[in-house]
């Protein structure tokens, strides 16, 4: 099974609401003259754009009846879309590069989200206790860092920004753990600093933790880390479909960029999130359009440190 990161992001948020019914249709027309599909999403803030799509009737214009299923993550989803249980899916854009890698027949459609590029001011960091020696990335060498998965978009991130501020990027020391946990740990001296991102990256700071690193700001201001993904054999056999989703998609990404207020809101939709946290929390860019060099950006860094033996061909994961 490919090692997944939930694009980025966490998979442990408390649901508050499903997305629709879960007994549309696969691929079909409804009583409307809608064509129905179903999207593997997680329970996540990077995936508010397309609930806001839903909602704001977007999908409907494209022809589409949309069903969002809530998912754990990415080892779900990808083989739901491969088998055709779901028409299209979210995932990190590493988690898709491993899963392209061996071999399984995947397309991205539309861009998930991208780093704000400022650091300090990301929707993911490395956080330390502030009484910590750690005072920027260099220092992590030597240090145990909590990750949500090993081998993925956020220790590959890590080591680069590690080796850019001249620190070893071999000596640090990757622990598996879930977002949820991770404040707490940095708080108990459990890690030495942990990659969190929001909701608990704010929780983090608000129980006293420190910024030692922004690593999707500081590897590349414009990096995409996520994307909606299809099957090459749901773009066979209806290609319309897939075009309706993407420009449903596209129109969702610029709208919830250019109403943030809204895209905050929605999230009240599907997950639980404190209010004073959900304010402070800072959200990712919302973007349309697929980020070709962030593919190829993601898949140097995995085969320089280790997540590929071998170069992986991008093109395959492109339309």
């Amino acid at each position: 099974m490919f090692p997944l990161a939930v694009a980025g992001t966490a998979a442990a948020l408390v649901l508050a609401a499903c997305g629709g019914p879960s007994d549309a249709a696969e691929s079909s027309p409804d009583d409307a003259g809608l064509t129905a599909v179903k999207v593997g999403v997680i329970p996540i803030v990077d995936v508010a754009p397309i609930y806001l799509g839903v909602q704001e009737g977007f999908f409907e214009e494209e022809g589409l009846d949309v069903t969002l299923e809530l998912a754990q993550g990415g080892a779900a989803i990808v083989p739901a879309v491969v088998s055709g249980e779901y028409q299209f899916g979210f995932s990190n854009n590493t988690s898709l590069l491993v899963a392209s890698s061996e071999g399984l027949p995947l397309k991205a459609v539309a861009a998930g989200n991208f780093t704000t590029g400022t650091p300090g001011e990301d929707f993911g960091a490395v956080v330390a206790p502030e009484d910590s020696d750690i005072e920027d990335a260099a220092d992590l060498a030597g240090k145990t860092v909590a990750v949500n998965t090993l081998n993925n978009i956020g220790d590959t991130t890590i080591r680069k920004v590690v080796d850019e501020a001249g620190g070893d990027p071999a000596a640090v020391e990757f622990v598996e753990m879930g977002f949820p946990d991770m404040p707490a740990a940095v708080a108990g001296g459990q890690v030495d600093a942990a990659w969190i991102v929001e909701p608990f990256l704010t929780m983090a700071l608000q129980q006293g933790a420190k910024v030692v690193a922004s690593n999707f700001a500081e590897t590349d201001p414009e990096l995409m880390i996520a994307s909606y993904f299809t099957s090459e054999q749901e773009i066979a056999e209806n290609p319309e479909t897939v075009e309706a989703f993407t420009a449903a998609m596209d129109k969702s990404l610029t709208y919830a960029e250019e109403h943030p207020d809204e895209t905050r809101a929605v999230l009240d939709t599907y997950t639980e999130i404190d209010p004073a946290v959900k304010d402070a929390m800072v959200m990712p860019r919302f973007a349309p359009g697929l980020e070709a060099s962030s593919f190829q950006v993601l898949a140097d860094l995995g085969l320089e440190y280790g997540t590929f033996d071998e170069p992986v061909d991008v093109g395959q994961l492109l339309p």
